[in-house]
């Protein structure tokens, strides 16, 4: 049989088989030391799986090739990687302004991971009615200067206070398999609450202690959503360490360089220093934002420090 994981929950994976939903497991051990991965199967996967005799469970065989995954370093495992999802339309990062702060670093990374699988992304700003003063207006007016440019769609809602929001998200997830992203704390649970009535995912008060947020989410899992396509709502992201991008592939991912790569002065050039970079001159000249050229630099020097 071939399924569609919807929740993974550790050892024990749910799976979507046509009209028939099973709980299954892995057969045998696969090897995290040769694949590097904390999770061998992810949400969104398609597995191949068969019942297991006399039980209402199933084993699953094969992990089916993936279209394309959303992928980050390991927080608890040095060298190893985490994927967040897989076989994706688009994914869609929940930002916030305050308690917690997103900072742009951790967008632009974000945004670095899917346009390196070219995976269409959008921005929802959460918390619209918390958002007061000259710093959160210039912070939103920023949000919407640097990424709307690039192409990335910036959405304003506010969970708690809107109505009919799957009205105003609807356009943008008919008949799409879409993953849900973003720090804890942002509104993920409140926003899917609002979109798919009967997910029922848990919310909980902002730590005041850290203004991280607290995970409300603990493992990925995908819903359907009213009307055709599907989300995939994962754990809150506090950190989000970009894996398996080479230095000289990085500026690939940034929209507003990869229309310049190829006219700087030498072939290897790295946009840092170098003379006749046309990139450094572009940004200078105001075609590149200084801040979106200021995260290419952290993450190629690996020091953005995630506020």
């Amino acid at each position: 049989m071939k399924g569609r994981v919807i929740k993974s929950t550790g050892s024990w994976y749910i799976v979507q088989v046509e009209q028939e939903v099973l709980s299954a497991r892995l057969k045998g051990k696969f090897k995290q030391e040769e694949t590097k991965l904390t999770n061998p199967i992810a949400v969104g996967d398609w597995v191949v799986l068969e019942k297991e005799e006399n039980q209402q469970t199933a084993v699953i065989s094969e992990i089916l090739p993936r279209e394309n995954y959303v992928i980050r370093k390991s927080t608890r495992k040095q060298h190893f990687s985490h994927i967040i999802a897989s076989n994706l339309d688009q994914a869609i990062l929940v930002i916030t302004m305050k308690n917690p702060r997103t900072s742009l670093g951790f967008i632009d990374r974000f945004l670095v991971s899917t346009e390196s699988f070219r995976i269409p992304a959008m921005l929802v700003v959460n918390k619209m009615d918390q958002l007061e003063g000259e710093d959160a207006e210039e912070w939103l007016q920023d949000i919407h200067e640097i990424y709307e440019p690039l192409g990335y769609q910036v959405l304003e809602v506010s969970a708690l206070k809107e109505e009919n929001l799957l009205d105003k998200f609807r356009p943008y997830l008919q008949g799409k398999s879409s993953l849900i992203a973003g720090h804890s704390g942002v509104g993920k649970s409140t926003l899917l609450n609002a979109l798919i009535p009967n997910a029922d995912q848990g919310t909980k008060e902002i730590s005041t202690y850290s203004t991280k947020g607290v995970h409300t989410t603990t493992f990925a899992e995908l819903f359907i959503v009213p009307g055709g396509g599907d989300l995939i709502d994962t754990p809150g992201i506090k950190e989000f360490g970009i894996l398996d991008i080479e230095d000289h592939e990085l500026s690939h991912f940034f929209p507003e360089m990869r229309k310049y790569l190829g006219q700087c002065k030498y072939n290897n050039c790295q946009h840092v220093n170098e003379p006749g970079c046309v990139v450094i001159k572009k940004m200078e000249e105001g075609y590149i934002h200084p801040y979106r050229y200021q995260s290419y630099l952290n993450i190629l020097n690996e020091e953005d420090s995630f506020r």
